[in-house]
């Protein structure tokens, strides 16, 4: 069994461009099958979760290419597939 604290520490990577995307800071559960839709992940402009760009990715579970001790690849190749705070009026 895995803890979401577990995953909070983990970076986040991008297997297209090898850049980090920041840290799960939320996820996306479909309350009627119980299973993971989605990653949300906290950008990394901020300090402390306060200051700096407030930007997140949500990355549909589909794109969670592979789970490390310590990173998390995602693919993230076309920004319009994915949406921001910013995107949905937050």
């Amino acid at each position: 069994m895995v803890r979401i604290s577990d995953f909070q520490i983990k970076d986040v990577v991008n297997v297209a461009d090898g850049k980090k995307l920041g840290n799960i800071g939320d996820i996306e559960i479909d309350v009627q099958t119980g299973k993971i839709e989605a990653i949300i992940i906290s950008g990394s402009g901020k300090i402390l979760g306060f200051f700096g760009k407030d930007e997140e990715f949500i990355i549909p579970w589909k794109n969670i290419l592979k789970i490390g001790e310590d990173v998390i690849l995602v693919r993230y190749k076309d920004s319009s597939e994915y949406k921001t705070n910013e995107e949905e009026g937050s």
